[in-house]
């Protein structure tokens, strides 16, 4: 074999290796490197972030919008009931990305466009619901499935301009929805509890900045690669250990790891915490998961992204299994910033942790979508089951429990997908 061709695979294998593959294909394509950096590409990671703030942002507020229903358009439903408008748009913001992730490896950064149309659309038919069943259909269904077709095609072409760096990279557009969580509900709560404004057009202003931030995305979002022809679904994915593990870790990470963005607002004010106050709690949670999805995201390019995932769900069941003994003011605002922090890192990780499976960086969307709309499903029947729980037993004490086990056997299945690698349980990965 001649010097040539032997450069040629090493390269190959290289190319495989940056890319989180655990093996080597002969006709696996090549592409230039990856920037890593650049004009170009932090315009795409500054408009990705755009979504991601105006996408799972919002989502992040849900808490302020539950407390909100439960006194006024709701008020004659249970707290289970309105969760499942929250849970419902969740699900579908990420079961949709299944579908999001394949079209913008097929088609490229414009299906970004008409998706962010539709949701401003959903925005203002939300400023107008009063009855549960408008709910279902704007804020959860048709806004859910929208955002799953902005979210994850921003976040996969985000991928195409990162590889050494990927992981920092995407912790700083996932920051997106921290900093969204964090402005979103103090701005609501301003709006609707001290203010003449109405619900209406308190939505109806947060639909009109959304229309700015989505505007720059649709502007500087653009693809680095070219389009796959193959199939729509890579169902070959299924057939990797790794990648199955991590869909069944982030099931169950996300069926507890929800639940304080659910209801940390109501469980204050069980504490006795005035209600605006109640609503700053969920601001402070989603403020600490910024430097949560951040600073771990660094750190995770330096000493593995599998491991960073893994200490991020640990970290993550013990601060939930702490719930119920946050009963002060100041106790209860320390614990919103270590459980922000802690669930940060897992909502982060999980993106950066997927992005390791695809051998061909054009099929990073695919993998990305297929494998969080699956684990998804939690993000369904989640919360309406926690607020049952609620319901049942009239405290947080077993909500807390239940969530905590939840997400600890989240870990152990992500420790599992960590061993199926060649460097086992104590590589870096």
């Amino acid at each position: 074999m001649s010097d040539t061709e032997m450069k040629s695979r090493d390269q190959d294998f290289n190319d495989c290796v940056e890319l989180g593959s655990d093996q080597t294909t002969n006709d696996a394509p090549t592409f230039d490197e990856a920037p890593d950096g650049g004009l170009r590409a932090w315009l795409v990671t500054i408009g990705a972030s755009f979504v991601i703030f105006s996408t799972m942002g919002f989502s992040n507020a849900f808490g302020v919008f539950e407390q909100y229903y439960l006194t006024h358009q709701l008020a004659g439903r249970t707290a289970d009931d309105v969760a499942w408008i929250g849970s419902l748009s969740t699900f579908l913001q990420f079961v949709s990305g299944s579908i999001g992730g394949p079209l913008v490896d097929r088609l490229g950064a414009w299906v970004i466009r008409p998706a962010a149309v539709i949701y401003v659309f959903a925005m203002m038919m939300t400023s107008l619901c009063q009855e549960y069943w408008q709910f279902l259909l704007a804020q959860s269904i048709l806004m859910g499935l929208v955002m799953g077709m902005l979210q994850f095609p921003a976040i996969a072409i985000v991928s195409q301009y990162f590889n050494k760096k990927r992981a920092a990279a995407l912790g700083i557009v996932i920051s997106g929805s921290s900093i969204g969580g964090v402005v979103i509900p103090i701005a609501l709560s301003k709006m609707l509890n001290g203010s003449s404004l109405g619900f209406g057009w308190t939505v109806r202003i947060i639909g009109f900045i959304m229309i700015l931030l989505l505007g720059f995305a649709c502007l500087t979002i653009k693809s680095r690669l070219p389009p796959r022809t193959t199939t729509f679904f890579k169902w070959d994915a299924f057939k990797e250990t790794k990648f199955n593990l991590l869909i069944i870790s982030l099931f169950f990470m996300f069926f507890g790891a929800f639940a304080p963005l659910f209801y940390m607002p109501t469980y204050a004010v069980s504490r006795g915490v005035d209600p605006t106050l109640a609503s700053y709690l969920l601001a402070i949670i989603n403020g600490a998961s910024t430097f949560g999805r951040v600073i771990p995201g660094i750190l995770a390019d330096k000493i593995g992204r599998l491991n960073v995932f893994i200490f991020g769900g640990f970290l993550s069941a013990i601060c939930i299994f702490c719930w119920n003994e946050a009963e002060t003011t100041a106790a209860l605002v320390v614990y919103s910033i270590a459980i922000g922090f802690s669930t940060g890192t897992v909502l982060s990780g999980s993106t950066a942790a997927f992005a390791e499976c695809p051998k061909d960086p054009r099929d990073l969307g695919t993998y990305i979508g297929m494998g969080m709309g699956l684990s998804s499903i939690a993000v369904l029947v989640g919360p309406p089951i926690n607020g049952a729980l609620i319901t049942k037993y009239g405290g947080y004490y077993e909500l807390s429990i239940f969530c905590g086990v939840m997400v600890l056997v989240g870990s152990f299945f992500a420790l599992a997908a960590k061993a199926t690698t060649p460097k086992g349980l104590l590589g870096r990965v």
